[in-house]
């Protein structure tokens, strides 16, 4: 259900993808598009001109012009370059924050992602130790390695 404070072309994407064997059929795709607005968005439609759309592509480019400072902006690799485990913090608070802002980026910067964790926790820290002598060479093996630190330190307290 499309709220209004969401990624207008997300939503679009998900309607696409749940309707793409009945892509070829104009008018159920409409339908299900209008099924799936709340009532911010029904509003919007509801003050459309009548007849002023033609087709499901000018409805969802429509919608998507109307939504649009709703657009998910994806954020810059650097966001990640200035994160560090901050005094106190717990390897988990760490990831979990670390994890959220890189969720957020758009990209295969793996090995950059994997680095600057690395330089982001103390230099005393285990997992930063481990990192540093026996290198992950993926991003599994990376969330493997925290998982293991994580439940050392949960272990620990």
């Amino acid at each position: 259900m499309y709220n209004g404070r969401t990624d207008p072309v997300e939503h679009v994407s998900h309607i696409n993808q749940r309707m793409a064997m009945h892509s070829k059929n104009e008018t159920l795709m409409c339908k299900v598009f209008l099924s799936n607005l709340g009532p911010v968005a029904i509003r919007w439609f509801d003050s459309l001109r009548e007849s002023s759309i033609d087709s499901f592509k000018e409805l969802t480019r429509t919608f998507g012009s109307r939504f649009i400072t709703c657009n998910w902006v994806p954020r810059p690799l650097d966001s990640l370059l200035s994160m560090a485990m901050r005094k106190g913090e717990t390897l988990k608070m760490y990831s979990d924050r670390y994890c959220k802002i890189f969720n957020e980026i758009d990209g295969d910067f793996d090995d950059v992602v994997i680095r600057t964790f690395k330089v982001g926790l103390p230099t005393e820290h285990d997992l930063r130790k481990s990192l540093t002598k026996k290198p992950v060479r993926s991003m599994r093996q990376f969330m493997d390695r925290i998982d293991e630190y994580k439940r050392v330190e949960e272990d620990q307290q």
